[in-house]
């Protein structure tokens, strides 16, 4: 058996449960019947994930708050809001809904694992709605339960907007840390030994890059988080950045991801798969023709 065989066949070791039906194509009606429980659980995960986000920011921004009496220096207020905020990301996708749907609450992770070959055309469009819708959603209970506390200036519902180097430089940083966290999500969760662990190295970076990045970009590496924002403060400077970048950035990481496995594509769409809820994406290790040609060629 050569290389190649070898690596597809050991990856086939990792612990997962497959509850998903026999994936038959489905039109937009039947996928909307059929999966609307996932779209429901994206767009909730992001809702909770932006009620969370704008209530931190509140607290950390606010001038009525005290926590910029408590704690001046900016980056240990940005270290404590990226704890957080990865504490936050870590329970939404490890909860019972993130587990089913995958976890994604990200337009950009949905459309990536749509390129890989991992979602129905359908289930990424509904997906993407879902997650805006979400979003959308998850601001307005925010500025509901807080009252003017969000409108503040220096608040402005958690809104977006370029760094200390301009537009160029946030376009630069959502691109690199959109790269590095999908990068982190294919190749951990494809991995036996650190499939299990992928949320919480989510959560990890989120901490990370709100500490360190956010000063560049403001560390957003979600189209439709910004979006929900940008909506409620009807503040767009600068919004095509966090719409493309993003993608761009988990779009190269893919691809970096296929080269690495020579064709071979991830096993699911799901940050933590190894659970007994439903799966409603494609799964297995699948290699492209190209893989399969070279592995010819070399047996």
């Amino acid at each position: 058996m050569n290389d190649l065989a070898l690596a597809v066949g050991n990856q086939s070791l990792q612990p997962t449960t497959d509850l998903s039906r026999s994936r038959v194509p489905l039109n937009a009606l039947e996928s909307l019947f059929t999966n609307w429980p996932e779209y429901l659980m994206e767009a909730g995960g992001i809702a909770a994930y932006l009620f969370v986000a704008c209530g931190l920011a509140t607290a950390a921004s606010h001038p009525g708050s005290p926590i910029p009496h408590f704690i001046h220096d900016p980056l240990f207020r940005r270290a404590l809001m990226g704890v957080l905020i990865g504490a936050a990301v870590v329970g939404i996708v490890m909860t019972p809904w993130g587990k089913q749907s995958g976890g994604h609450f990200n337009p950009a992770m949905t459309l990536t694992f749509y390129r890989l070959g991992k979602m129905a055309f359908c289930d990424m469009l509904f997906y993407v709605v879902a997650q805006f819708a979400g979003a959308v959603a998850g601001i307005g209970i925010a500025a509901y339960v807080l009252g003017d506390a969000p409108r503040s200036a220096a608040v402005r519902y958690a809104v977006t907007v370029p760094g200390i180097f301009g537009s160029g430089g946030a376009f630069f940083g959502e691109l690199v840390i959109s790269f590095i966290l999908m990068t982190t999500v294919l190749f951990t969760s494809n991995q036996e030994g650190l499939a299990r662990y992928t949320p919480y190295l989510v959560g990890v970076l989120y901490a990370t890059f709100i500490t360190f990045e956010s000063p560049l970009s403001g560390m957003r590496m979600n189209p439709a988080r910004t979006f929900g924002s940008a909506l409620r403060a009807d503040y767009w400077q600068a919004f095509w950045i966090y719409l493309i970048a993003p993608r761009l950035g988990m779009l190269a990481a893919s691809e970096v991801f296929l080269w690495a496995r020579v064709g071979v594509g991830p096993y699911s769409a799901k940050l933590h798969h190894a659970n007994d809820k439903r799966c409603i994406f494609h799964h297995g290790y699948q290699p492209a023709r190209f893989a399969i040609l070279i592995s010819r060629e070399i047996s």
